[in-house]
């Protein structure tokens, strides 16, 4: 599957405090949209959408642990050295998924709330896997599809609107016990087709071994 990002900029910064005083900043906007055809020429079902939210509420959410990092990494893995945020919640509103996410007080949060404060302009963007399929010159989001997160927090994109273009075309990945591998597919079977009956067992072992290095 392909790790898929969408971009929006269209995100409001919130400060709350709590009854002992304590003020804690939070993002808000609408984190994913559905049956709208974005800059990248995507459109995701609203289908998939409820049924990966409802999954991604349950699993993560639900459990805090729905984290998000600051930049834009193009794996689909959460990296915990720079996890700037939480996912609190995620509300439909028509076709939007209306996010809110909670800055930490961690080292990548803390350069969130020194670039809010300094006036600086953030979007967040969207993280998943999944496959695309052409249909009247769109791109439709299958219904494989995965969301990773549903906000990393990247700067502000230089072109204007909603959406702009984060697909990573040239790798796939596959799911196991739970971590998002890279699946390099295309180098592991040329080596099978080259390899001759007396070397398949061994080239096979290279391959197993190479990917093992890789979880």
């Amino acid at each position: 599957m392909k790790l898929i990002t969408e971009i929006v900029e269209q995100v409001q910064y919130l400060t709350e405090e709590s009854t002992d005083g304590k003020k804690t900043l939070f993002i808000k906007g609408p984190f994913l949209v559905a049956e709208t055809k974005n800059r990248n020429g995507r459109i995701y079902k609203e289908s998939t959408l409820d049924r990966e939210v409802q999954r991604y509420t349950k699993d993560y959410i639900n459990k805090n642990r729905a984290f998000g990092e600051l930049g834009h990494p193009d794996t689909p893995s959460i990296n915990l050295d720079r996890v700037s945020h939480l996912i609190v919640d995620l509300t439909k509103e028509g076709n939007q998924w209306i996010g809110k996410a909670k800055i930490l007080d961690t080292p990548m949060g803390k350069i969130v709330k020194q670039i809010i404060e300094g006036g600086g302009q953030l979007g967040v963007s969207s993280r998943g896997l999944g496959s695309l399929k052409q249909e009247n010159g769109n791109n439709i989001v299958q219904d494989d599809f995965y969301l990773a997160t549903a906000a990393d927090i990247v700067a502000d994109p230089s072109a204007p609107g909603a959406f702009v273009q984060g697909i990573m075309e040239n790798k796939e990945w596959m799911l196991i016990k739970d971590v998002w591998t890279e699946k390099e597919q295309e180098q592991a079977k040329k080596m099978i087709i080259k390899a001759s009956k007396r070397d398949i067992e061994n080239i096979s072992l290279q391959i197993f071994e190479n990917f093992i290095k890789k979880l």
